[in-house]
């Protein structure tokens, strides 16, 4: 059975740091994985994703130079590192595998989501 749990949201102030987990099991980590996130009253949005060697990236426009994607396979573990967190951030991330190899912001190139972490960012 695949589980991905994700961990480390909370609330923080504007301008901190937050650093998210997803603890993923029951999959080939040889998987493509992604966070994506959603506000109160909008749609799920993407926000990152990794190749299943860490080699490729990619982020939504108003999170890059901020947020960073990352992976350890050893833990089958992947991480989302915000930083300079802004009000707009707020929203519940999801972590997201996918069995295909190429980057896809698309929710429909993912097969397995998790339950969602809140974060909540106050000006």
């Amino acid at each position: 059975q695949v589980q991905l749990v994700e961990s480390g949201g909370g609330l923080v102030q504007a301008g901190d740091s937050l650093r998210l987990s997803c603890a993923a099991s029951g999959l080939p980590f040889s998987s493509l994985m992604a966070w994506f996130r959603q506000a109160p009253g909008k749609g799920r949005e993407f926000v990152a994703a990794i190749s299943w060697s860490g080699g490729s990236t990619s982020y939504r426009n108003s999170v890059k130079g901020r947020f960073t994607i990352s992976r350890d396979n050893a833990k089958s573990t992947v991480y989302l590192q915000m930083n300079s967190l802004k009000a707009e951030d707020t929203a519940v991330y999801y972590c997201a595998a996918g069995s295909i190899r190429t980057i896809v912001i698309s929710e429909n190139g993912y097969d397995y989501w998790g339950q969602g972490t809140q974060v909540t960012v106050s000006s």
